[in-house]
């Protein structure tokens, strides 16, 4: 079976490059087709055979939002006869690709495109750019829409993202959660101390912002592992007890969830790796009541959560959470149930779904 994996872009480390990582596992040999490419911010990619649309050749091609109108355009000319099977991981335009009869398609959708959808308000708050921008965000939900019908299938990687693809496409979902596994740890000798941990690209709809703000009041330490488009932003709001580290190796984020109290976890997210991945180490989590939190987080057990999306909300639980114990091995059992092995068996359990 000839398999080809396809990437809506290259340019970055997350939970979603961890998802490629597990299924290049599974399909050692598949290529990994994708619109652009940057070598230098993605060091991760180089165990694929990598190719690229034309977009690469453009000028300043690593910045994707400035040929967001081309997506379409660039992964609908790739041709994909000579494979069995095409497994798109995707939550922007990697699902418009083009294949034959012959050739299986299966999504493995992150989310419905966050900006045209679900986060259309959040990433449009300003008016003139929301005017200025209705033409081409008109364009590419109607491309969307219709793209959403060419996978043979869907696997969403949360109940989330499955209601998602139900309410924005109209598809019906089956959900294979991604393996949490891949951080290479011991957990016999853990270290505490006093700081509390974040995770995360420094994204808007990540609400960093709301952490730091509550931690600025509370006067407890924070360490935020991660680098983004708001690290000036939030830098600037940060206090003396908030701590940037960057981005970090495997090895070094090892120490930072073996030692911490708790991973904080502001945002909504679609399913959220690092919740998991916190709890592999036997840590709580402190989570925002949303989104795949409520899929990972066992309340009262390995977590508990904040219920209104602030920092007021925020800086309470934290204050209710100091008085609470948590059984690191009841965190670890967790994140057990999402390891790599059971990742396999569904994922592949679907492809042979679709195959028959």
């Amino acid at each position: 079976m000839k398999v080809a994996l396809v990437y809506d872009r290259v340019n970055k480390w997350g939970g979603a490059e961890r998802v490629l990582l597990a299924l290049h596992k599974l399909f050692p040999e598949a290529p990994l087709y994708t619109a652009v490419y940057d070598k230098k911010k993605a060091p991760w990619a180089d165990v694929f055979d990598i190719k690229v649309s034309f977009l690469q050749k453009f000028p300043f091609a690593i910045h994707h939002e400035l040929y967001a109108p081309l997506m379409p355009l660039a992964f609908e000319s790739f041709n994909f006869d000579e494979f069995d099977l095409v497994i798109s991981v995707t939550s922007e335009a990697a699902k418009g690709i083009l294949t034959k009869p012959q050739t299986k398609h299966i999504c493995y959708m992150l989310t419905p495109t966050r900006y045209l959808w679900s986060g259309y308000k959040e990433y449009f708050k300003n008016p003139i750019l929301r005017f200025i921008s209705k033409p081409i965000v008109w364009y590419l939900r109607r491309w969307d829409k219709i793209v959403s019908e060419r996978p043979d299938e869907y696997i969403a990687i949360s109940e989330e993202v499955k209601s998602r693809i139900a309410k924005y496409y109209g598809r019906k979902a089956s959900v294979v959660y991604p393996p949490a596994d891949s951080i290479k740890h011991k957990v016999d000798s853990i270290k505490q101390n006093d700081y509390f941990l974040i995770v995360s690209r420094l994204v808007s709809y990540k609400r960093i912002d709301l952490a730091i703000k509550a931690f600025n009041k509370l006067k407890l330490p924070l360490r935020i592992v991660g680098a983004g488009a708001q690290m000036r932003k939030l830098r600037g709001m940060a206090g003396p007890t908030v701590e940037f580290l960057g981005n970090l190796t495997d090895k070094e984020l090892v120490r930072y969830y073996s030692e911490c109290r708790a991973l904080v976890f502001p945002g909504f997210e679609d399913f959220g790796l690092t919740i998991l991945e916190a709890q592999g180490f036997g840590k709580p989590v402190i989570a925002f009541r949303a989104g795949g939190a409520l899929e990972t987080v066992i309340e009262g057990k390995t977590g508990i959560f904040f219920n209104e999306q602030s920092a007021e909300s925020l800086e309470e639980t934290v204050k209710q959470f100091n008085k609470l114990e948590f059984d690191p091995k009841v965190c670890i059992d967790q994140a057990r149930r999402f390891g790599f092995e059971q990742f396999k068996i569904n994922f592949m359990k679907r492809i042979e779904g679709v195959l028959k």
